[in-house]
C-alpha cells in the first residue's frame, strides 16, 4: 500500500525492456545516437510541432534549466505559492538562474487565476533599477493540489503573461495524467494554449530517470545545449535516457500508464468517500487529498501503508477540519493495484 508518490513505483516493463535493448553494442555519446534522434521525432509527433528537445534525468534540472533560460539574473518567476519549484527544489531555479527571484501567488486549489495574475503584474512593485523584472510565468500541470488547468485556462493566463512580455513555462511532471483526464490533445494543452517551454516528465509516469526540456520555438532554444552541459546535466551515455523517452512515447504508452494511475485515484477517492473521507479538492489527476482521523492515520501506517501528511493550509472553505484531523496526500501510479486501494480504504474506515 504505497501511496507516498508515483516515483516510488518501479519502471514500466516496456521501458525496462527498451533499456535492456539499448545496452547492446556501442554508439556515440552525448546525444549523437539513433535513440536520441528517435526520441526527438516522437516529441515532434506527440506535440505536432517541430520542437527542440533536450533530455535530462531529473525534474529539478528540467525545471531549473528551462526557467533560467528565459530569466535574467535580475528577473522574477511568478508561480503558485505551493508550486514544486517554490517549495521542493532546494533553490535550484535560483541557483541555475544566478539569483533569480521566485514570486509566489495565491490561488484556490493550487491554481493561479487570471485575475490574480493580472493584479500581480499591474502592481507598482516592478521597475528598474530597484526591483526585479517579471520574466516568466510557471504553471504546474497537474498542480500540487492534484488539480489541472484546462486549455482555455492556460490560454487566458498565457495571454496576460505575453502581454506583459513574460514567457510561459509549464512544469509537466504529471502532464500525462492531466491530458488523460481531459482527453485533450498534447498540442492543444501546451503550445497552442500559449506555453513557450515545457518540462515534460516521464519519471513519475513510469520511466527510470527521463525528463525533457521542450521548446516549441526552436530559435528560443539557442544556447540551451551549452547551458545543460555547463550545468552538469548532459549525460555521456545519453542513449539510456533517450531510450526511455522513446519507449514512453511509443504507441501512447505514456497515456495508457497515466489512465491506469488516474483510474486507481478515482477508485481510491470513491472508496474513501463511501467511508466518509471525501477528497478536499477534485481528483483530476492521480492524487487524492483527504482528511482522516489521527487514529486512522496511525492504524494505516502501523499496517505498512506509505503516504505523506500535509499541513491543512489553504483548504477550501467547505473542508471541515476537526481537532484530530490529518490531511493526507495519496498518490497512485501505473503500478497501483485495485487490491491495494481497497485494502487501504478498508483500513482507513475500520
Amino acid at each position: 500500500m504505497n501511496f507516498a508518490s508515483d516515483n516510488t513505483a518501479g519502471v514500466a516493463p516496456e521501458i525496462m525492456a527498451a533499456l535492456s535493448r539499448v545496452n547492446e553494442g556501442f554508439t556515440l555519446g552525448y546525444g549523437n545516437d539513433a535513440w536520441t534522434k528517435r526520441a526527438e521525432q516522437r516529441i515532434a509527433e506527440v506535440f505536432n510541432r517541430d520542437a527542440a528537445m533536450l533530455l535530462v534525468t531529473t525534474g529539478t534540472a528540467c525545471n531549473a534549466l528551462a526557467i533560467a533560460h528565459f530569466t535574467p539574473p535580475w528577473g522574477a518567476v511568478l508561480c503558485h505559492h505551493d508550486a514544486h519549484i517554490m517549495t521542493d527544489e532546494c533553490g535550484a531555479p535560483e541557483f541555475f538562474g544566478h539569483g533569480i527571484k521566485l514570486v509566489g501567488l495565491r490561488g484556490d486549489g493550487g491554481k493561479i487565476s487570471p485575475a490574480i495574475l493580472k493584479e500581480a503584474l499591474e502592481k507598482p512593485q516592478w521597475g528598474a533599477p530597484h526591483h526585479v523584472a517579471p520574466s516568466v510565468l510557471s504553471l504546474s500541470q497537474a498542480t500540487e493540489a492534484g488539480t489541472i488547468y484546462r486549455p482555455d485556462e492556460i490560454r487566458a493566463l498565457a495571454d496576460i503573461a505575453h502581454a506583459h512580455n513574460l514567457a510561459v513555462h509549464m512544469d509537466g511532471a504529471r502532464l500525462g495524467n492531466a491530458l488523460a483526464r481531459m482527453n485533450a490533445a498534447p498540442d492543444e494543452a501546451t503550445w497552442k494554449a500559449g506555453v513557450d517551454v515545457l518540462s515534460f516528465g516521464a519519471t513519475k509516469g513510469g520511466a527510470m530517470a527521463a525528463e525533457a526540456i521542450v521548446f516549441f520555438d526552436r530559435e528560443r532554444a539557442a544556447g540551451m545545449d551549452r547551458r545543460r552541459k555547463r550545468g552538469g546535466h548532459l549525460l555521456s551515455k545519453h542513449r539510456f535516457v533517450a531510450a526511455q523517452m522513446d519507449a514512453y512515447l511509443t504507441d501512447d504508452l505514456w497515456l495508457r500508464l497515466a489512465r491506469h494511475a488516474n483510474a486507481m485515484a478515482d477508485r481510491l477517492s470513491d472508496r474513501l468517500s463511501s467511508a466518509g473521507f471525501a477528497p478536499v479538492w477534485p481528483v483530476e489527476a492521480n492524487e487524492v487529498f483527504t482528511l482522516i482521523p489521527r487514529s486512522a492515520c496511525d492504524r494505516l501506517k502501523a499496517q505498512g501503508a506509505a503516504f505523506y501528511e500535509r499541513m491543512p493550509d489553504n483548504l477550501p472553505k467547505t473542508a471541515i477540519v476537526k481537532p484530530d484531523s490529518v490531511l493526507v496526500r495519496l498518490v497512485t501510479s501505473f503500478a497501483t493495484t485495485a487490491e491495494e486501494v481497497d485494502q487501504f480504504a478498508a483500513l482507513a474506515s475500520a
